[in-house]
């Protein structure tokens, strides 16, 4: 197992007031926990995978996601069983529309 931690600064402030996940990590490999956290308005991402030595991929997806997502007092969690990139892009799409959304 192998844990990356990205932080991003510059985001704007979420609107999403509870946790929310996306995914389940059984079934689809990957399931993405993103919940509200004081963080002086950065985000942060940590990654728990077991598809090690992906570190520069995973960079690259994340900034990508920060690209297109630029939130600012958030925490994303994710675990990791081997997910694709373009899977990981879609849980964290999805697990933040949601949590923008305030909905299930």
């Amino acid at each position: 197992m192998e844990t990356l931690r990205f932080t991003y600064q510059g985001g704007r402030p979420a609107t999403g007031k509870a946790p929310e996940i996306s995914g389940v990590l059984g079934s689809g490999n990957l399931e993405v926990l993103v919940e509200p956290a004081a963080l002086g308005g950065a985000l942060h991402i940590e990654v728990l995978t077991a598809a090690v030595g992906f570190g520069r991929i995973w960079q690259a997806v994340m900034d990508d996601f920060f690209a297109r997502w630029p939130l600012g007092d958030v925490r994303i969690s994710i675990n990791d069983a081997g997910a694709t990139p373009a899977v990981v892009s879609l849980r964290l799409d999805q697990a933040i529309e949601a949590f923008e959304k305030g909905t299930p």
